[in-house]
């Protein structure tokens, strides 16, 4: 069973930068789509950044558009979202997903159904 790990939340000021992981157990990883997705308390999950499996096409959220970047180590089994100037409302819970019953897609799907694995999800929090 495919598993997907986060690191790298914690709390940062506003203005500030994180970058997050997420490793894969996968052998197959490099064939995924991979999503970041974010819920904040009281809010729906809602998808954030996009990347296909050869890292050919990305999707972002409007509001992270230029301060977000969703990369892709295959090699290293492992995807990222590197987030600066960072505001009070990123602040959610962030996870990571895979597309996995589809290889080489080309498409960065957006749609939290899509997604079939999950991992266990980080906190961000951005103080003002």
């Amino acid at each position: 069973q495919v598993q997907l790990v986060e690191s790298g939340g914690g709390l940062v000021q506003a203005g500030g930068s994180l970058r997050l992981s997420c490793a894969s157990s996968a052998r197959t990883f490099s064939a995924y789509t991979m999503g970041w997705f974010r819920q904040a308390p009281g809010k729906e999950r809602e998808s954030v950044a996009t990347i296909t499996w050869s890292g050919g096409d990305t999707h972002y959220l409007d509001s992270v558009k230029g301060r977000f970047t969703i990369s892709r180590d295959n090699a290293k089994n492992t995807v990222y979202l590197q987030m600066n100037s960072l505001k009070p409302e990123d602040t959610a819970v962030y996870y990571c997903a895979a597309v996995t019953k589809t290889f080489y897609s080309g498409n960065a799907y957006t749609r939290e159904y899509e997604y079939d694995t999950w991992g266990q999800g980080t906190q961000v929090t951005v103080s003002s």
